[in-house]
């Protein structure tokens, strides 16, 4: 009888013993969200860009649902450029701002729209207080060459861009934002050619950038679509 009611207390302990604490995922992931073009300049080309204004848009919601699935809970902030999104809804006739305010409340990421560069960036650097919370991701969805985020381009001035971020401006990134293993990579054509080192010297962590130009997807994230094309650090 003394050994069943010992062991019917070690049972009971092992019952009532408290369930392992799940660790909060660490740190913010970034996705920033740059902007679409205007068809009145891109109708008569024989390659048009953004046909479809949620080119941008609907491969970041992609990548959040890839991010939240993996880890859930994990804090996700868009940063999307609003100019571009608030001529473009001119354009369509329709309020595309309340359309990406609605993935806001859809996926529960905190949303913060941007109008230059410098509010990006500054976001980038203080937008939470990075002694604590670190940037444990970076992704970029828009146009691009290898120089540069272009996040107004053909919005403004057909075939350019009025706003962005050169690789030539890396250093204002600070460093000692980002996690050691952060991973950060650019979606637009050809930031791999150059600004992919830049960025890796100037902030210290590698940023992932395609060689060549990529295209983007309705119901997939975007892919290389150069013959020679590759992803490289």
């Amino acid at each position: 009888m003394r050994n069943f009611l010992l062991l019917l207390v070690a049972c009971l302990g092992v019952l009532a013993a408290p369930s392992p604490a799940v660790a909060a995922p660490a740190g913010e992931y970034v996705i920033v969200v740059g902007g679409v073009s205007l068809w009145m300049w891109e109708k008569f080309k024989d390659a048009p860009h953004d046909n479809w204004w949620m080119n941008f848009v609907r491969a970041a919601r992609i990548r959040t649902e890839e991010i939240q699935a993996k880890t859930p809970g994990q804090p996700v902030t868009w940063l999307v450029y609003r100019p571009a999104y608030v001529s473009r809804s001119k354009q369509d006739g329709r309020d595309l701002l309340a359309l990406i305010d609605s993935v806001r409340e859809a996926f529960g990421i905190r949303l913060v729209y941007f109008d230059r560069a410098q509010q990006m960036v500054s976001y980038l650097n203080s937008g939470q207080p990075r002694e604590r919370v670190k940037l444990v991701g970076l992704e970029y969805f828009g146009h691009s060459n290898k120089a540069c985020w272009l996040f107004d381009y053909s919005n403004h001035i057909d075939s350019a861009s009025k706003v962005w971020l050169h690789e030539t401006e890396l250093s204002c990134i600070q460093r000692g934002i980002f996690t050691a293993d952060a991973h950060v990579k650019s979606w637009g054509c050809h930031t791999g050619e150059s600004m992919s080192k830049l960025f890796r010297s100037a902030v210290g962590v590698p940023m992932i950038g395609a060689v060549g130009k990529t295209q983007y997807q309705t119901e997939e994230l975007p892919m290389l679509s150069s013959a020679r094309g590759r992803w490289t650090r």
